[in-house]
């Protein structure tokens, strides 16, 4: 069983037990939070598409941590000009792991 849900703005597909990384949240760690904006689910071949949500279904998770993803290096260059400037970036995100999906 799994389902493509909508989590801080982006489309997961999760499962029961799964651990992603997503965009920060406001939840402490150990907090439950739950996710309604399901956009299908599939049971043992059986799938159920929303329009654009289905109705009823939430997917359940657990917030494991959070921790700031790896460095990017954002490097910009104009040639001939003299011009160049280095800049780094770490994504704040937080760990989550699915707990259950209830249609």
């Amino acid at each position: 069983m799994y389902a493509i849900v909508e989590i801080a703005g982006q489309q997961f597909k999760v499962e029961k037990d799964n651990k992603i990384y997503v965009h920060r949240l406001p939840q402490e760690e150990g907090e439950e939070i739950e996710f309604t904006d399901v956009m299908l689910i599939e049971n043992e071949g059986e799938i159920k598409i929303g329009a654009p949500i289905i109705e009823n279904a939430k997917v359940t998770a657990k917030v494991l941590g959070h921790l700031k993803g790896d460095k990017v290096i954002v490097f910009k260059k104009k040639r001939r000009k003299g011009y160049q400037v280095k800049n780094g970036h770490r994504q704040y995100l937080s760990q989550i792991q699915i707990e259950e999906i209830t249609v």
